[in-house]
């Protein structure tokens, strides 16, 4: 398969190497030059719990006039719709275009650019990468992926991306109801990305605290009600139990919202607790616990720019 990897940030150097080391012919695009660079004279290097390798990739810094059968969007969730006017000649007739972000909100601005009808949202859970420096990238976790169809886009498309991927050694699977599954990770995220973005705990210390697991458990409980409500058919039946859970399993984890406020960067949480109000808003109901975690963040991160 012919693929492009738009966004060659950490998640996005992973899954290129992976896939182009599978056989399929990927390209990568980014705007950082230096690192477009060394992958074009050195390859883009990989390492992670199933050892090193260098995978042989295309680089660019704007997209090329080259139509692939699969464009995939792993930038980040306020960058996506901006990145999705850039593929010109990346998308022909029949490109399938998945877009990986965290959180809701993403997927909405990707089809306004691209069209419904060729778009697959994808769901990444339990992965954690760095970038280690031009050309180099490292992961330390990678569980799954899931894919479904945004709209109308047909169940073989999806399972076709998702067998390409699994060539790639993920654990990666097309599923009928992407919806429920981007809820499901969204009430883990709740949990965990504002509280540790505030405090600079970590999950684990964030689960243990005893005001701040309050407020952690409030938030997901909160998503998860305004999930039932809006119709969502997520497979949770006790939230806090379930985001402890998750919780336990990656204690010293630092969020990604934990992360770009470390680096002085603007997060993602307005497509993660920040959804929760937005979504509440459309059945006419309220998410005060995640509306003041957003307030409080982006009153943070506000600093950022003053």
């Amino acid at each position: 398969m012919r693929i492009a990897v738009v966004g060659c940030g950490a998640m996005g150097s992973v899954y290129a190497a992976r896939l182009a080391r599978a056989g399929h012919d990927v390209l990568v695009v980014d705007a950082w030059a230096e690192h477009v660079r060394a992958i074009g004279e050195n390859g883009l290097h990989v390492s992670g719990p199933d050892g090193a390798f260098a995978a042989p990739v295309r680089a660019f810094t704007s997209a090329p006039e080259e139509p692939v059968d699969l464009v995939v969007l792993a930038v980040k969730a306020a960058d996506a719709a901006a990145a999705a006017r850039t593929l010109g000649g990346l998308v022909g007739p029949d490109t399938v275009v998945l877009t990986i972000q965290n959180g809701l909100g993403s997927a909405e601005a990707v089809a306004a650019e691209v069209g419904g009808a060729r778009l697959a949202v994808g769901i990444a859970k339990g992965f954690g990468a760095s970038l280690e420096g031009p050309g180099r990238a490292h992961h330390n976790a990678m569980r799954a992926l899931r894919f479904g169809s945004y709209d109308s886009l047909a169940p073989g498309e999806v399972e076709r991306v998702a067998d390409a991927w699994r060539r790639g050694g993920f654990d990666c699977a097309a599923v009928d109801d992407i919806a429920a599954m981007q809820w499901e990770k969204l009430i883990c995220n709740v949990a965990y990305s504002a509280p540790c973005a505030l405090t600079g705990m970590t999950v684990g210390q964030v689960l243990e605290h005893t005001e701040m697991g309050t407020v952690s458990r409030d938030a997901a409980a909160e998503a998860w009600e305004i999930a039932r409500a809006r119709g969502i058919a997520v497979q949770v039946d006790d939230p806090v139990e379930f985001v402890r859970d998750f919780g336990a399993r990656m204690p010293d984890a630092k969020p990604s919202a934990l992360l770009d406020i470390e680096a002085g960067r603007v997060s993602e949480i307005g497509f993660i607790n920040g959804a929760i109000p937005r979504e509440a808003d459309k059945i006419g109901a309220r998410a005060p616990v995640n509306a003041t975690l957003t307030a409080l963040v982006r009153t943070r991160e506000a600093m950022f720019r003053a």
